[in-house]
């Protein structure tokens, strides 16, 4: 029974995780990373980071992510940084949202802290 209860976990999981994803690509998000955290932090299961282009287009993203997740059933998440707008966390329970803006974004390079290279470093193949 255990096995049925982490699969539909999972599967909740997983589709927060896509709606996410979904709502941030209809917001025009910029540079998305995706870390899944699965079995290496007990913190959240994924980790999303993205930025906007303006104070503006953070807040905006923001906005929309938590309307979407309120709408779909996923309760109120925690938000901190709203007022400012430069980064806004959105805490889901399963999965953490980091909104940035560019600049700050690469100052706090968070993606490095799990050994993920961010956008505009990665080689091209």
């Amino acid at each position: 029974m255990s096995a049925e209860v982490s699969q539909d976990d999972q599967s909740r999981t997983t589709a927060l995780e896509d709606l996410i994803l979904a709502r941030l690509d209809d917001d025009k998000a910029q540079d998305v990373v995706f870390i899944d955290l699965k079995g290496k932090s007990a913190v959240a299961d994924g980790l999303i980071v993205a930025s906007g282009r303006s104070h503006r287009h953070v807040g905006a993203m923001a906005d929309h992510l938590l309307r979407t997740l309120k709408e779909e059933g996923y309760g109120r998440a925690r938000v901190e940084g709203l007022p400012h707008c430069d980064w806004v966390l959105i805490d889901t329970g399963d999965v953490i949202v980091h909104l940035f803006r560019p600049e700050v974004r690469s100052f706090y390079n968070i993606e490095k802290i799990w050994s993920v290279e961010p956008p505009a470093q990665r080689a091209v193949s």
